[in-house]
């Protein structure tokens, strides 16, 4: 009994937050969202978008939704921020040490992606311009037999917004679920596992580039 009241208040706390992160988007960047019924309620997904700003995680939780609870993997420097986003952060995501990632790192990985209907993930792990996507997503997604749903956020302004009156209009977009073998159909079987994993994480973002 007492876990399911654990439940239902991290769900109830979540809706909360995410119904005023929905607000606060629609205020200040005047967001609008495409094709979301490409969610489909009985299946599990692997959500991916590019990482430009920090902003992305607030307004990838408002796309999908109050209802629909995502969680994300979050690097461990982001435990450096004001006491309620780290409080959020710790009930909504698996943190990892990407610097030095660890036996334990893949474990918490690996049953997240299991446990969870719905992971958010941001593939490139950085807000650095030209960075290539890494291929942990794809062995994850293998491991926990997920598809991937890919969001493209696109915005028409400064994006990340210049503070304190620059904000951009977004549109957040929803493209077709891609599974594993659809990444790697075509592939050269002389590929090593690292150089596949690099041309799929190419693929998967030139999915979220087209969403």
């Amino acid at each position: 009994m007492f876990r399911r009241l654990k439940l239902g208040f991290k769900q109830g706390f979540y809706t909360v937050v995410v119904v005023m992160l929905a607000a606060i988007a629609k205020l200040l960047f005047r967001y609008r969202v495409v094709g979301r019924e490409k969610l489909r309620n009985d299946e599990s997904y692997i959500i991916v978008a590019r990482h430009r700003s920090y902003w992305d995680i607030p307004l990838m939780a408002a796309a999908v939704g109050a209802k629909d609870r995502i969680h994300f993997i979050a690097r461990r420097g982001l435990m450096r921020a004001v006491p309620f986003v780290r409080i959020a952060i710790r009930a909504y995501s698996t943190v990892i040490d990407r610097e030095n990632f660890s036996k334990d790192d893949f474990r918490r990985m690996a049953e997240a992606f299991k446990r969870e209907r719905l992971i958010g993930l941001f593939p490139e792990g950085t807000t650095k311009q030209r960075v290539d996507a890494k291929g942990g997503a794809i062995h994850f997604a293998s491991l926990a037999r997920k598809n991937f749903l890919p969001m493209n956020i696109r915005a028409e302004g400064p994006y990340p917004p210049k503070y304190p009156f620059r904000y951009p209009r977004v549109t957040v977009s929803f493209g077709p679920p891609i599974s594993i073998r659809e990444l790697e159909q075509g592939l050269e079987s002389r590929e090593t596992r690292a150089e596949r994993y690099r041309d799929m994480s190419a693929r998967l973002m030139q999915r979220v580039d087209t969403a």
